[in-house]
């Protein structure tokens, strides 16, 4: 397997999705409590992104078996079937990559609390059972919900008190706080998956996929991509004025223009080559300057 393909497979231009909110996590655990574990750091980013890379791979795999013959994903879009690859080495690399970051996950959780073991429960059930299982998240309407949440916020959670855990009690509070904090990082990433599968939906119907725009429509699905790429300016505005983030990150109103004209193009058409990419974009912008002002607010 080339490294390209490699890449494809694991999705990797995509991991943007999870790195910044890592980066989100860390950011506010120093803002707050001028904390941060750099080994507990370098440990959970290595799991972290091999278990996102084997949910990834997981997808490929679950999708390619369970395409239809109605038309040619299984043997000319998905990697798998494109590239001819064995099935024994994708399922290897997928559960080693599994087994590696829980095991990675439990010793964390050994050193600092018990907390991080069910945070890392609720993660990896939402990542294996989007795509695995009878009724795939991912084929219900609730995988833009189950993705924005579980990258978006629950990364960032576990981040922040896997730096805090010997000064701080785990509560509905400190959670509601890194929710409100997350929220833009959440959006963006259910924004990006709400794309996906509007621009996917004919495809999907064949393939037995009842995601969430088959229920909702096009155009309900179009009037949300609106709603979920405008409100995390309306979010950090409020973040900074309740001092849950440092005024730097008002920044990212900066990037308003570019959201807005990428949004309108997207609501246009939905067409996977040449629009989709915009959503890739608008979640990058979002999410990379997002978290970049904030370490500057922390910085200065």
């Amino acid at each position: 397997m080339s490294w390209k393909v490699f890449a494809e497979l694991v999705e990797l231009k995509a991991k943007t999705a999870s790195v910044f909110p890592f980066i989100l996590g860390m950011a506010y655990s120093w803002y707050h409590y001028q904390q941060v574990y750099l080994g507990n750091m370098v440990f959970f980013f290595i799991a972290m992104v091999l278990f996102n890379m084997a949910v990834d791979i997981l997808d490929n795999y679950m999708d390619y078996h369970n395409a239809t013959d109605v038309h040619d994903y299984k043997d000319e879009t998905n990697i798998i079937g494109r590239e001819r690859l064995s099935l024994r080495l994708v399922r290897n690399l997928m559960v080693g990559f599994i087994f590696v970051s829980a095991v990675m996950g439990i010793y964390l959780a050994s050193q600092t609390s018990w907390v991080i073991l069910w945070l890392g429960i609720i993660s990896y059930s939402v990542g294996i059972f989007y795509s695995a299982g009878p009724k795939p998240l991912s084929s219900m309407p609730v995988g833009e919900v189950a993705s924005g949440l579980a990258m978006g916020f629950v990364i960032p959670l576990i981040c922040v008190y896997l730096n805090i855990y010997d000064v701080a009690p785990f509560t509905w509070q400190l959670a509601g706080q890194v929710l409100l904090m997350s929220l833009p990082a959440v959006f963006a990433i259910a924004n990006l998956m709400l794309a996906n599968n509007t621009c996917d939906l004919e495809e999907d119907v064949l393939n037995n996929r009842h995601t969430l725009v088959f229920y909702i429509g096009k155009k309900g699905a179009i009037r949300l991509f609106w709603f979920l790429s405008l409100t995390p300016f309306i979010v950090i505005t409020v973040a900074v004025t309740g001092g849950l983030v440092p005024w730097t990150v008002l920044g990212l109103w900066l990037i308003f223009p570019i959201i807005w004209k990428n949004t309108v193009a997207f609501s246009k058409r939905q067409v996977k080559l040449e629009t989709f990419p915009l959503a890739i974009k608008n979640l990058a912008l979002t999410v990379m300057l997002y978290a970049l002002l904030f370490v500057i607010g922390v910085i200065v």
